[in-house]
């Protein structure tokens, strides 16, 4: 878990590690750990899914475009961020109250703990549905009964609570970096060969060709391409402050992060293309994995990693949590949370995913996107603990809201994340607090010494 820092929060005796910024000696991410921990958490099932709706609904070549821009462009929202979570030592918890206000920022922080609690909860689904469809088809289990759905979901659940123990820094850089990342890179490149001749065999050219059912645009799809990396936009600080200080540190959070996250959103989001083109009716996508040559393996080891997805989004709900009650630790936080979404796990059914992602993006794009406005750029601002509430940057979060939401009902056909992004960017760097008013110097300058 991350260092507690010398300093303390508001003058009291309680460190909030989140809320100021990182120690030296916790400063030990270099780029190579930056991308294995974002390519391995940009590998995962969920994706895969999203991947295979989108054919049917816009075609092959526009599914392929959405794919490519869409990863890019949330991949480098994610780059960007890291570079100013990296540079300022602070967590994302920590961007939020330099950008809104120490007591507006409580409701950003709060939003961000609720959907990460209903991350973890899909991602524990996802893997007790996987490893049910594996003791089907290799042991022949019948474990969708009642006590194969709670055996499995609480044998995942377990795991993830024995990596919550330990130590975070320690797992990306021991394990995530070492072994986690090349076992995954090699299932990916197996399954992908096994479908990728399948797809030769009954003809590349109607693959290609093929129409999608106009039920979403090229906008949309881009949109819900986006929604993926948007997702993680409010953990991404909490990791790239891990990494070393300095021009250098920044770049290589950037870099790291951009094209690690970026590469495995593309390939698991075309593999999902894939798999969905050649699959039987009716076949899920776990299902049409394991009949692939090799397939129980392969699902066997994403399954595995799907673990660091479910682990990185309580990793970050316990540091946001800790920022708002510091008495409790970011690992005692941790262990908290997982349980509750291990019980939720256990009782809320499987909800659509596409609603779901674009509610998501409708709040954290126009967030980050004043973040950004007000951060990415060098721009001074107000020192944390001087202002209770920035009513220009809460205003824009706002009003992003409804542009997202507006251009999604009015004019879908040109997408909505892109256009609300735009606008809170623009309007929080012309409305962002001048030097005289920030006190002199750049927050993230005297962050740096």
């Amino acid at each position: 878990m991350a260092q507690p820092s010398n300093n303390t929060q508001g003058g009291g005796a309680t460190n909030n590690e989140a809320l100021t910024p990182l120690a030296d000696s916790a400063r030990v991410f270099h780029w190579h750990d930056h991308l294995s921990l974002w390519f391995s958490l940009g590998v995962g099932l969920l994706v895969m899914q999203v991947g295979a709706y989108l054919v049917p609904a816009v075609g092959t070549r526009d599914a392929v475009i959405a794919i490519l821009l869409g990863s890019v462009v949330g991949a480098g929202l994610l780059a960007w961020t890291a570079r100013v979570g990296c540079e300022s030592g602070l967590a994302s918890a920590g961007l939020m109250h330099r950008t809104y206000g120490s007591a507006f920022a409580r409701l950003p922080v709060i939003l961000n703990i609720v959907q990460l609690v209903g991350w973890t909860t899909f991602e524990l689904v996802i893997m007790r549905e996987g490893t049910q469809a594996i003791g089907q088809q290799a042991l022949g289990l019948q474990l969708d009964s009642s006590l194969g759905f709670v055996l499995t979901t609480l044998l995942w659940g377990a795991v993830l609570l024995a990596l919550l123990a330990g130590s975070m820094v320690k797992l990306v850089r021991r394990f995530v970096s070492r072994f986690g990342l090349p076992l995954v890179v090699l299932s990916l490149i197996w399954l992908t060969w096994q479908f990728a001749a399948q797809l030769n065999a009954q003809g590349f050219g109607a693959f290609w060709q093929r129409q999608g059912d106009g039920s979403m645009g090229l906008f949309s799809a881009l949109d819900l391409v986006i929604a993926m990396p948007v997702s993680w936009l409010p953990l991404v600080a909490d990791y790239a402050r891990h990494g070393q200080r300095g021009a250098s540190g920044a770049r290589a959070a950037m870099s790291g992060t951009w094209l690690g996250y970026a590469l495995a959103n593309i390939w698991c989001y075309a593999l999902g293309v894939m798999v969905v083109s050649v699959a039987q009716p009716g076949a899920t996508l776990v299902t049409a994995l394991l009949l692939a040559q090799g397939g129980l393996v392969a699902l066997g080891l994403i399954l595995v990693d799907e673990l660091d997805n479910a682990y990185g989004d309580v990793y970050s709900s316990s540091v946001s949590a800790h920022s708002l009650q510091p008495r409790w630790s970011v690992r005692r936080w941790g262990l908290v949370i997982a349980a509750v979404s291990i019980a939720l796990a256990l009782v809320l059914p499987m909800h659509s995913l596409e609603p779901f992602l674009l509610l998501l993006s409708s709040v954290f794009v126009p967030l980050y996107g004043v973040i950004l406005g007000r951060l990415g750029l060098g721009a001074r601002w107000a020192q944390q603990g001087e202002r209770r509430i920035d009513w220009s940057a809460a205003i824009i979060w706002v009003a992003g809201i409804v542009v997202f939401h507006t251009c999604g009902k009015l004019a879908p056909e040109w997408g909505a994340a892109l256009p609300s992004l735009l606008a809170t960017f623009v309007l929080a760097w012309l409305t962002r607090p001048s030097a005289s008013t920030a006190g002199g110097a750049s927050a993230l300058a005297q962050n740096r010494g």
